[in-house]
């Protein structure tokens, strides 16, 4: 008797659901012929909340960075659009993939800040970074000071000349990052950076002790998913086409609710995020009008799964039924065969 190997990356699910996912991205894409503006505006919502869902996810889930000042990026990227677009004359698509690139550039020296912390001190002193830069900014008069600044008419109009076609476009523009989000992530993890992050997710002594540049690794995860938060804030304030420093660097909206999500669906996971997606914007649906007990019931869930299941829902469905809608690791499959 022998033993014969093989390496399995994609499952039937996988296949399955890959098959899916592009039938329904056909229906999103054509969505502005069917949903209307109301329903356009809460899918470009979730669409933005969905990816920085994801980058929360990779940046806690695999590099082990628990950050609570994700903020920071949300607004450096709408603030970097609007003074791209105002005082540099760039058109706002393009000043909106500029904005992700600068502050990817500006994360860089952030991170040889904040990674000199370790731990809760981490997370904190990424929450001070964040607040420096929403001082920082209220103190700009150019760009509105505390009370913030709208986008001038005359840009609004050049992103598309009538009002259906700048929603269509910013719609377009929104699933284009969410699905560019899901990518990155998907092909990062499949990567040789992937098995790295991977390693140092389950050990960072014993991913040391094999070589892999754990701080090198680390910092790339913070780069990439600060120019990535910082696309998506770009894309925020485009559709609101108004920022202030209280908008932008919201803790609340752009890290605690994110946190919220990724907990609930499942850490360290692309089909977390997703999940955790979809959970959020149906308690807010039901429960948005009930004022301060709508906080409560999305604290009381958070704590409960974090009891309870604290791989997340998705983490219960994986380890039950065995399911990776997203197979970003290989599987070893022995096969017994009889040889004479």
């Amino acid at each position: 008797m022998s033993l014969n190997y093989t390496v399995q990356r994609s499952t039937r699910a996988s296949q399955i659901s890959m098959s899916i996912a592009a039938v329904v991205l056909i229906v999103l894409i054509a969505a502005p012929w069917w949903a209307g503006r109301a329903e356009l505006r809460l899918m470009v919502e979730i669409f933005y909340y969905l990816a920085l869902a994801q980058m929360w996810s990779l940046l806690a889930g695999y590099g082990g960075l628990v950050s609570v000042g994700q903020q920071a990026f949300v607004g450096l990227g709408g603030y970097l659009l609007f003074a791209l677009a105002a005082f540099g004359g760039v058109h706002p698509i393009m000043a909106l993939v500029l904005a992700g690139v600068l502050t990817a550039l500006v994360a860089m020296p952030t991170a040889l800040v904040a990674f000199r912390l370790q731990g809760a001190y981490f997370a904190i002193g990424t929450w001070v970074i964040a607040e420096v830069f929403r001082l920082g900014f209220a103190q700009i008069s150019a760009l509105g000071g505390g009370s913030g600044m709208s986008l001038p008419a005359s840009i609004v109009k050049s992103i598309a000349a009538s009002r259906a076609g700048r929603e269509h476009l910013v719609y377009w523009v929104a699933l284009g990052i969410a699905v560019g989000a899901i990518a990155l992530v998907f092909f990062l993890l499949r990567s040789r950076w992937g098995l790295a992050m991977t390693a140092i997710r389950d050990s960072e002594p014993a991913s040391e002790s094999l070589g892999v540049e754990t701080y090198r690794t680390k910092f790339i995860v913070y780069v990439v998913a600060a120019g990535m938060t910082g696309l998506v804030g770009a894309l925020i304030f485009l559709q609101k086409l108004r920022i202030s420093p209280d908008a932008a660097f919201s803790v609340q909206d752009w890290t605690a609710l994110v946190i919220f999500i990724v907990v609930i669906g499942g850490i360290g996971t692309i089909e977390g995020p997703i999940l955790g997606t979809i959970i959020f914007f149906i308690l807010r649906e039901i429960a948005a009008d009930w004022g301060s007990w709508y906080l409560i019931v999305l604290g009381g869930i958070a704590v409960s799964v974090m009891l309870f299941a604290p791989k997340g829902i998705w983490g219960l469905i994986s380890a039950r039924y065995d399911i990776h809608l997203f197979p970003v690791g290989r599987r070893l499959i022995v096969n017994e065969e009889d040889r004479k």
